[in-house]
Formats: structure tokens, C-alpha cells, sequence
């Protein structure tokens, strides 16, 4: 597995890369040797946030974790990717090719419950689009305590997704039709 490592605000000391590389490498079991992972580490504040993207056969695993503790945020991010991996296992193995995970056995937490769960669409919403400035979404948005916000932009008369972010900024997701 390719580990490239990168840094925000923070001195990547030989003890931190030791790590990352000690952890990350432990889900080489899992992938061809080569996969690449792309682990970033910030700083903000009182913040230590690492996050990890493992793009893979055409979809991407990633988990991003903060804490007041950079190796307590490795160990976060680590277990969270690891029940992502053993979350979508079977769909991925039924998706590609048979043997796509060289390993099933779990790495890092003993109880990861397996079970066969394959969510479905419980509940189905219908609404009129208006069509809508960015701020007047945003309100909107707001409004209704949503974390998203779908709406037809005035400016493009295309179908616009707002999100809301983890930094407490805004997201915009525009359609870009090939």
C-alpha cells in the first residue's frame, strides 16, 4: 500500500509518520499493494484532525476523525475505516471482482458486527422546486434545522444541492453534465 502523507498546520514529526504508517499499513491486508491512501493531518485551534481517502476500484473509502490528540485521532480514524470496510465488503465483493479484499478478518477491533444489513429506501418525499438565490436556500435551509437543502437556482435553473459542513460553512453541489 502507497501511504502519502501530508500535514495543515502541523510539523509531521518521525514519531507521527512512524505511526500513521505503522497503522494505515495494517490495512494493506485488505487492498493490493497498490492502493493508494492519502492521509492529511490538521491543526486547528485545540483540534487534531486526521483524515485518510483510500480511492479503490472506482469508489473511495474515507473517515476523518478530530480529537484534542493526534495519535488518539489516528486510532479513531483506523477504527472507523475498518467498519466501513467490513460494512461494505460483501457489496464490494458482489460489485468487482471475486477477491477484491485480500483479507476479511478484522484488524483492529475485535466486535464489528457483521451482520448482512442492506439498506433500503423506507421513506420516499415529494416537493415543489422554486426557484431560489443561493442566500435565500441557505435561509431556508436554516429554517427548516435541515443539514441539506435541495433547490432550483434562479441564477443557472439548475437543480442545486446546499450542504452544511462540518466547519459550519456551507457547501454547494452543482450538476456538470459530459
Amino acid at each position: 500500500m502507497i501511504i502519502k502523507l501530508s500535514g495543515r498546520n502541523v510539523d509531521i514529526t518521525e514519531a507521527l509518520r512512524n505511526q500513521v504508517y505503522k497503522k494505515v499499513g495494517k490495512l494493506e491486508r485488505y487492498f493490493n499493494p497498490d492502493t493508494e491512501a492519502q492521509v492529511t493531518m490538521t491543526v486547528e485551534n485545540y483540534r487534531h484532525i486526521v483524515e485518510v481517502t483510500i480511492p479503490f476500484n472506482g469508489i473511495v473509502i474515507r473517515a476523518e476523525e478530530e480529537t484534542d490528540d493526534m495519535y488518539a485521532s489516528i486510532d479513531k480514524v483506523l477504527d472507523k475505516l475498518e467498519r466501513q470496510i467490513h460494512k461494505h465488503r460483501t457489496r464490494l465483493g458482489k460489485r468487482f471482482r471475486e477477491g477484491a479484499f485480500k483479507n476479511d478478518s478484522p484488524i483492529f477491533s475485535e466486535h464489528i458486527e457483521t451482520e448482512d444489513y442492506e439498506p433500503r429506501v423506507v421513506r420516499t418525499k415529494r416537493f415543489a422546486l422554486k426557484p431560489m438565490i443561493i442566500d435565500e436556500a441557505i435561509l431556508q435551509m436554516d429554517l427548516l434545522g435541515h443539514s441539506f437543502f435541495v433547490f432550483r437556482n434562479a441564477e443557472t435553473d439548475e437543480i442545486n444541492v446546499l450542504y452544511k459542513r462540518k466547519d459550519g460553512n456551507y457547501g454547494l453541489i452543482e450538476p456538470e453534465y459530459m
